[in-house]
């Protein structure tokens, strides 16, 4: 009997959140690799207030590996519960204190995300792509209305997701930090990587940013998917085709090999176009349908494990 592939998932927030609903269904030898630069609701408080890593992304990793029984669906709910009050409470997610005072009690950031990850149950193991907090810079087009051609310089994940201006590139800061020791072992030991979908700029993009971890993914046997959004996210990426997804993200990453790129079938206006520029990354492009069809612009895990299952044998 084949074992099942050991697969590495990067990104954060829904988008990845979606393809691990899928994953867990498809393997168990499931690892997240999650970006840690969010800087805004309460992720953004216990970072300002603790300097600890911001929990949000991992907290939406582990709850996503959450297993349908009870206990697993129990769990899911507790950890994205919010509190809602007049108080210092107000919007706090109880997932990310728990994971914050795991972190305080054990000192080490991978050792607390087991340790929830062992009281959730949850399907495969969620890491940060980096140890420590990082922000998103980005050089934006068009924010000032008299120089329309000026190139402004915005700090901070939340800025960057709601900017009015064109995202031209993103970069972090610190540029070089430290890649997670142990993401860099679940990414040379993978059968595949799946990259994406996710927020463009702030979710996807960054894990291709941290320079050990960038290396590790040009370097290792793992074939590597891409898994496109459904369309064009409001501030980040208006106006973007399918197309402009990929060069953008090649842009920020020339040296890394795509093997696969998926896309939705409801959601490429031109096919042909989309397989030449993803042959030229190396790709094959999959068209399927991949969309949910209760939740605009939003993928179904259902069908993702299909396609993930069938591409992946």
């Amino acid at each position: 009997m084949t074992r099942p592939p050991r697969v590495v998932a990067l990104g954060g927030g829904h988008g990845l959140a979606a393809s691990l609903s899928a994953l867990r269904h498809v393997t168990d030898q499931l690892t997240a690799v999650v970006t840690v630069a969010d800087n805004g609701g309460s992720s953004g408080r216990l970072r300002q207030e603790l300097g600890v890593l911001p929990p949000g992304d991992l907290r939406m990793a582990l709850a996503a590996l959450c297993r349908d029984d009870e206990w697993g669906r129990t769990w899911a709910d507790v950890l994205q519960h919010r509190f809602r009050s007049n108080g210092e409470l107000h919007d706090h997610a109880v997932g990310n204190l728990l994971i914050v005072a795991l972190w305080e009690l054990l000192g080490e950031a991978v050792d607390g995300l087991d340790w929830v990850g062992r009281l959730l149950g949850a399907e495969g193991r969620v890491l940060p792509m980096s140890a420590v907090p990082l922000d998103i810079t980005a050089r934006v087009l068009g924010l000032d209305p008299a120089h329309p051609e000026a190139i402004t310089e915005i700090r901070g994940q939340t800025d960057v997701a709601s900017t009015e201006g064109h995202v031209v590139d993103v970069a972090l800061d610190p540029a070089d930090p430290p890649a997670c020791p142990e993401a860099l072992v679940a990414v040379a030991e993978a059968d595949w990587v799946v990259v994406g979908p996710g927020s463009w700029f702030t979710s996807v993009i960054p894990n291709l940013l941290v320079p050990e971890l960038c290396r590790g993914l040009e370097q290792t046997s793992a074939r590597r998917l891409l898994t496109l959004n459904l369309g064009e996210q409001k501030g980040e990426t208006d106006g973007f085709s399918p197309e402009t997804h990929l060069e953008v993200l090649a842009g920020h990453a020339p040296d890394l090999r795509i093997d696969v790129v998926l896309a939705d079938a409801g959601h490429v206006p031109d096919p042909e176009s989309l397989r030449r520029t993803a042959e030229s990354l190396g790709a094959e492009l999959v068209i399927a349908d991949i969309a949910d069809e209760d939740r605009d612009l939003h993928h179904a895990p259902d069908k993702l494990a299909k396609v993930y299952r069938e591409i992946f044998s």
